[in-house]
């Protein structure tokens, strides 16, 4: 039955997919979208692999979030979710009408700023968090590639504090994010088979990163966080030219 097989390839491709995103987001905090976009877009289009990885994105995080709560900055993390509320009718706006190359290459040559941003400024402080806030809603729902903003207000924190307190900001944010995609009608039985295969690799991928990151030293995960950044903006940025 070709349906059958169509069903199978997609369930089956994103379990795949998200075992390898999930790892990247346990070592690093973030990056289990931008690990898992280009791998969906071998079986579905853009606007479907953004709303099926943020829906996973959904259920590892709010999982995380609620397992580490004691170390969330519950404060920060209200108001990165708050602010990222309102910068998402932009890019829910730039989603339904922007250029995917113009728009790709765009997140690209930002991610790449903010790295150098992290580099000549080693601790950015609570007052930039509205702007890094408003920023990733913005980008969650054009692209699903929310992190970076969020990575340069956060990295210099305590690890396992940097990592709880981003999960918990994703968290919010992807529930509304979601929601949006929903009452949109950008939720379709493609994206929930996407979903589905995404949620049951996530254990293994989470598990295998975890292990990862309790071997990082703080020294080493503010230029391990910034390499993948510059790989993954490297990696957008070939993809909106291809």
């Amino acid at each position: 039955m070709p349906v059958l097989t169509d069903l199978l390839t997609l369930t089956g491709v994103a379990l795949l997919v998200f075992v390898v995103a999930a790892l990247v987001q346990a070592v690093t905090g973030f990056g289990s979208v931008l690990a898992a976009v280009p791998g969906l877009l071998l079986v579905t289009d853009p606007a479907r692999a953004v709303v099926a990885a943020t829906a996973v994105s959904l259920v590892l995080t709010a999982g995380v979030a609620l397992r580490e709560r004691a170390y969330v900055d519950r404060r920060d993390s209200l108001l990165l979710t708050l602010t990222g509320i309102i910068g998402m009718p932009v890019g829910l706006v730039l989603l339904a009408v922007a250029d995917e190359r113009l728009l790709t290459a765009g997140i690209a040559v930002v991610m790449l700023i903010l790295v150098l941003l992290m580099a000549v400024m080693p601790k950015v402080g609570r007052r930039g968090l509205p702007v890094a806030g408003i920023v990733s809603g913005g980008l969650l729902t054009s692209t699903g590639m929310n992190g970076p903003p969020l990575v340069m207000v956060l990295i210099d924190r305590e690890p396992r504090r940097y990592r709880a307190t981003l999960q918990a900001v994703f968290a919010g944010q992807d529930l509304v994010a979601v929601a949006a995609f929903l009452v949109l009608g950008h939720i379709d039985v493609e994206v929930l088979l996407l979903a589905l295969g995404g949620v049951a690799g996530l254990p293994v991928g989470w598990r295998l990163g975890d292990a990862v990151f309790h071997r990082v030293s703080p020294a080493r995960l503010r230029p391990l966080v910034m390499g993948t950044l510059v790989v993954s903006a490297a990696a957008v940025l070939v993809s909106s030219l291809v």
